[in-house]
C-alpha cells in the first residue's frame, strides 16, 4: 500500500504501463457501442491499480484490449495507445512475439472453468506452457509446473499434477490458472474479477496470494472488481470507471477520505459495514447505468446524481486534477467536498428533484 502521496516504497519511477485516450467501439445493429472511451492509466512496477465499477462499465473491455483478445467485431480506434516498457502493443502481434504475451504480460480470467481446459490435465496444460514460452525440456518442465502448483497453494501438487480441472474445487481451479498466470514470471499481471465465485475465505486466501506473488517479483498488477471493498487494503491506486470512462482516479487512501465524484461515494456507501444494525437496508445507487449505444451529449452519471444541474445534461465533463493532490482527478462540475458541489446538492435538496428531474431527499445527500 501507498502513502497518502501516492508514492510507495521501493517502486520504480518509470511507468511499466502507459494506456493513453483508449478508445474501444463495437459495431453492432442497434449502433455504436463505446464500451471504452477515452481512458489514460498508468502502473508502475511493484505497484497495483484497482479498476472499480458496476457491471458494464468498460472493465473487461480495457482488460481484454490491453492483452489484445478482443472480439472480431471490437474496434480499437486510431490515438489509442497502450505501451508496455515502452513497447507500443499496437505494433507487434502475439503470434509473432511469444515473449511478450504469457512472459511480460499476463492475465487471471473471472471463472476459471473457462480458462483451464476440460480435457487437459492440470500438469499437461502447465507443462505445455513452461515448454512453449521458456524453451524447457519435458522433465524440467514437470519438476517446474509441480513447484508452481506448490508455490500457490494446492496440496499434493505431485497427485494434482495428473488430474483434470473437474476434479478440483473452484478455489483449486483459480490457483491453478493464477500457477499459468505466473509461470513466466510476468512483468504485468491483470487480474479480472478473480474471486468473483468464490467464497469469502477463498476470496481471501487468493487475494493474500496474489499479492505475496506480487512482493516477491516486483510485479505490477490490475486488479479488476465491481466492490471497492476488495481494493480498500490492496490497491496502491484506484481508478473508478463508469460508462466507459474514468471518473476519478487517486491513491487509495486519498479516494478514500477525500472523493469527489459522487458515483464514487455512491460505489462506497453501497458497502455493507458490521456496524449496520441488523436488517438494515442496504444503500443503493437510483436507476440503471446508461447506455453507451451513441450516448447523448453531457454526464453518463447524471440522471442518477444527486448533484446534477442543467449544466451535466449538455456538457460531458472532462478528468481534471483536483486541489488535494495532483494524483488525484475527477471528471466532475459539482465535486464533492467543494462549494460548487454543497451548493449543487442543496439546491436540489430545495427543490426536491435533480436537473435531470431525478427525484432527491435528505437521505440522498450526504
Amino acid at each position: 500500500m501507498d502513502d497518502l502521496d501516492g508514492t510507495a516504497p521501493g517502486a520504480g519511477s518509470e511507468e511499466l504501463l502507459e494506456v493513453r485516450d483508449l478508445r474501444v467501439w463495437f459495431d453492432t445493429p442497434r449502433g455504436l457501442v463505446r464500451a471504452v472511451d477515452g481512458i489514460d492509466l498508468e502502473v508502475r512496477p511493484g505497484r497495483t491499480l484497482g479498476v472499480v465499477g458496476e457491471s458494464g462499465s468498460g472493465k473487461s473491455v480495457l482488460s481484454r484490449a490491453i492483452m489484445k483478445i478482443l472480439a472480431p467485431s471490437a474496434r480499437v480506434l486510431p490515438g489509442s495507445e497502450i505501451r508496455l516498457n515502452g513497447v507500443d502493443l499496437a505494433t507487434v502481434s502475439p503470434k509473432t512475439n511469444k515473449h511478450l504475451w504469457g512472459v511480460d504480460l499476463s492475465m487471471v480470467f473471472q471463472d476459471p472453468m473457462t480458462s483451464l481446459t476440460p480435457v487437459l490435465t492440470i500438469g499437461k496444460q502447465l507443462t505445455e506452457t513452461l515448454r512453449y514460452h521458456l524453451d524447457l525440456d519435458r522433465a524440467a518442465a514437470k519438476a517446474e509446473a509441480i513447484r508452481l502448483l506448490t508455490l500457490v497453494g494446492i496440496p499434493e501438487p505431485a497427485k494434482r499434477f495428473d488430474q483434470y480441472p473437474h476434479n478440483l474445487s473452484g478455489g483449486m481451479r483459480q490457483r491453478v490458472t493464477i500457477a499459468l498466470a505466473i509461470s513466466c514470471s510476468p512483468k504485468l499481471l491483470i487480474a479480472d474479477e478473480p474471486t468473483t465465485a468464490l467464497d469469502v475465505t477463498v476470496q481471501h486466501q487468493i487475494l493474500n496470494l496474489l499479492q505475496e506473488l506480487q512482493q516477491k517479483a516486483n510485479m505490477g498488477m490490475i486488479l479488476i472488481t465491481h466492490d471497492l471493498g476488495v481494493v480498500a487494503g490492496r490497491a496502491d491506486d484506484i481508478a473508478v470507471m463508469y460508462a466507459g470512462r474514468v471518473v476519478e482516479k487517486a491513491p487509495t487512501r486519498q479516494l478514500f477520505s477525500h472523493m469527489r465524484h459522487p458515483y464514487t461515494r455512491a460505489l462506497i456507501d453501497a458497502i455493507p459495514r458490521l456496524s449496520h444494525p441488523s436488517h438494515t437496508h442496504l444503500a443503493s445507487i437510483p436507476g440503471r447505468p446508461p447506455m453507451i449505444i451513441d450516448p447523448p451529449p453531457g454526464c453518463s452519471f447524471a440522471a442518477r446524481c444527486p448533484s446534477a444541474q442543467a449544466r451535466c445534461l449538455e456538457e460531458t465533463p472532462a478528468l481534471e486534477i483536483t486541489p488535494d493532490s495532483p494524483a488525484h482527478s475527477a471528471a466532475c462540475f459539482f465535486p464533492l467536498g467543494t462549494p460548487h458541489g454543497e451548493s449543487a446538492r442543496e439546491t436540489n435538496l430545495a427543490a426536491g428533484v435533480t436537473a435531470a428531474g431525478t427525484a432527491i431527499q435528505a437521505k440522498d445527500v450526504i
